[in-house]
């Protein structure tokens, strides 16, 4: 097996390529913040990446935030922020946090970024500590859900043998996000889906329709049941 020093040449010449062809899609239109609901209030804060901006679909609505939304209304008073760049890597979204107000649920989508801009291991580690301790103690965050590094190595925009390394990549730096999840009190979500074509965005790289349907169904049903 060739080593990635030797493969780098390669690697870069696939990533400028893909960088090239694949189409940029925008971020999901519509509001990112406002009141929902009936019921006791949560004060829930998403934040990241393109994925949490809703890359891959026309409006909120049908992204995370707006499924998320949609299962938590009819439980609570929802007064919700969105906080989501494309491109954002986790010591990036650390920056989106200012201004933010107190929270009881935080929801983070983020790693892949840091995947494709070659972030170390620990580099990563110590942004995302950062960010999970900016969330306790200046946030009050009582519920942090954070979203697994997506497995990259499944998706169909990036060329062999790019796939496989970042795939690699995103296995690693989600093995130390779990471990740090565990050591800081926050609940690591699995992606577990078996993605398909259909399940993506027309650019093979974001999440599509399904995905955010699942993941969002997902992330309020586990709100529900850490507040329960």
């Amino acid at each position: 097996m060739r080593s990635p020093l030797i493969r780098a040449p390669l690697y870069l010449v696939q990533a400028l390529t893909t960088i090239a062809r694949t189409e940029r899609l925008p971020e999901a239109g519509g509001p990112r913040a406002g009141v929902i609901g009936h019921g006791p209030e949560l004060r829930l804060l998403i934040l990241g990446d393109s994925s949490a901006a809703g890359v891959g679909v026309q409006d909120q609505s049908a992204a995370l935030a707006g499924h998320m939304l949609t299962h938590l209304a009819p439980h609570h008073r929802v007064i919700w922020d969105l906080r989501a760049r494309s491109g954002a890597t986790t010591r990036a979204a650390r920056g989106l946090l200012a201004g933010a107000g107190d929270c009881d649920v935080a929801v983070l989508a983020l790693g892949v970024n840091d995947v494709l801009r070659q972030t170390s291991e620990a580099r990563f580690a110590r942004a995302y500590a950062s960010v999970l301790d900016d969330l306790r103690a200046r946030h009050g965050a009582r519920v942090i859900l954070a979203s697994a590094v997506p497995p990259l190595g499944q998706f169909p925009a990036f060329p062999e043998p790019w796939r496989s390394h970042l795939g690699a990549r995103a296995d690693r730096l989600d093995a130390r996000l779990r471990a740090l999840c565990a050591a800081r009190g926050a609940q690591h979500v699995p992606f577990d889906l078996a993605l398909s074509p259909g399940m993506l965005a027309r650019d093979g790289f974001h999440p599509g329709a399904p995905v955010y349907a699942e993941w969002g169904a997902r992330m309020a049903a586990l709100a529900l049941r850490a507040l329960s």
